[in-house]
């Protein structure tokens, strides 16, 4: 494992140390240091890991495919934006935009999430983009989503916070949004209907919350006690009298 102190490094400068040390045979890189640095790991390829100690900034795992990327601490806006596969792990919270438009791979949150978390994430061809949020997100979560699973678990609330924020799932036309917990109707975007998760939908949940725990250190069974909902689209095109006649 290569250490890389980013104290006092701009962005760039950063982002090109890495490149190096990847481009060298590198397959482990842990950061130092981190404080708002912007693109960290964006496009990297492969079976490579970075570690991440400090809070990145914007785009950090951008167009990712295949690395996992650490981050020990919160991250900022538009994680993993258009992610193609691997894998993010936040020990922490995140801003807004988590997820935007990726189309593989997965991401897991400790804490809570922003406005817009998976917006427009779609699958493509054998992909399945995942993220599980621990705690609660804000506004607009799975927007336009078109493919994938969003599995958010509310862990943490405290008495009278929502699960959720206002307009779930609007445009959402393909996908699943499983939610531990309730949501009152009056907080989901049109479109979007609630329903009971099936035994195969159980066993999806099941799967990543497995995965979730023992990323940070939790106790599978305890996390699945709760009651689960699943939130779907009920029109693959949701939007159809604005634009056709």
């Amino acid at each position: 494992m290569k250490l890389l102190n980013a104290n006092g490094i701009c962005y760039q400068e950063l982002n090109k140390r890495i490149r190096e040390l990847l481009k060298q045979g590198e397959d482990t890189i842990q950061l130092q240091g981190v404080l708002g640095h912007r693109y960290i790991g964006a496009g990297i390829k492969g079976n490579r890991r970075i570690i991440i100690k400090g809070i990145p900034g914007n785009d950090t795992a951008a167009y990712l495919d295949g690395p996992k990327v650490v981050i020990n601490g919160n991250a900022q806006d538009a994680v993993a934006n258009t992610m193609n596969s691997g894998c993010v792990i936040i020990h922490g919270n995140v801003g807004d935009t988590a997820g935007y438009a990726m189309r593989g791979g997965e991401i897991y949150i400790k804490g809570n999430a922003g406005y817009r978390t998976g917006i427009h994430m779609k699958e493509y061809y054998n992909k399945k983009p995942v993220i599980v949020i621990g705690g609660r997100a804000g506004d607009f979560l799975g927007e336009y989503m078109a493919g994938g699973i969003i599995i958010l678990l509310g862990l943490g609330l405290k008495d009278g916070e929502e699960l959720t924020g206002n307009f779930c799932g609007t445009g959402m036309h393909g996908g699943a949004i499983y939610l531990r917990g309730s949501i009152k109707p009056e907080r989901l975007g049109k479109g979007v209907e609630i329903a009971a998760p099936d035994d195969g939908d159980m066993v999806i949940i099941r799967t990543y919350v497995k995965r979730y725990a023992k990323y940070f250190g939790l106790g599978h069974n305890e996390i699945m006690k709760g009651n689960f909902v699943k939130l779907r689209a009920y029109s693959s095109r949701p939007f159809k009298s604005l634009y056709a006649y």
